[in-house]
């Protein structure tokens, strides 16, 4: 599951850093990083898509969301008996700091 998780994380991590580095025009002598160059690529999927360049970023950023929430079902359901045990320990051991509250008894703020 770890190789998933890279396999997903890796193109995130490559268009966003990308993608922030060029509309942020921190392009460090590399024109692939420029404003200029992101504005033109949006501007291309704009016209592909038929949508606003602006909208683009948005709905990447939806998608990756949405991908996100679908891996993490995947993970969940893969792990769902060792997720029950923890919630069933976490509802029948509540913290030690609890505990002590409530074997002290009610207290009086003047005592």
């Amino acid at each position: 599951m770890r190789y998933i998780f890279a396999v997903w994380a890796a193109p995130l991590v490559l268009f966003w850093g990308w993608y922030f580095l060029s509309i942020n025009d921190l392009h460090f002598g590399y024109p692939i990083l420029s404003r200029a160059l992101n504005l033109a690529i949006f501007d291309l999927y704009g016209e592909l898509l038929g949508v606003e360049a602006a909208k683009i970023p948005w709905m990447i950023g939806k998608a990756c969301i949405l991908d996100t929430f679908i891996l993490l079902a995947i993970w969940a359901f893969r792990r769902r008996k060792l997720i029950a045990e923890k919630v069933r320990g976490w509802r029948s051991n509540p913290r030690p700091e609890m505990r002590r509250v409530s074997e002290a008894g009610r207290v009086h703020p003047a005592e």
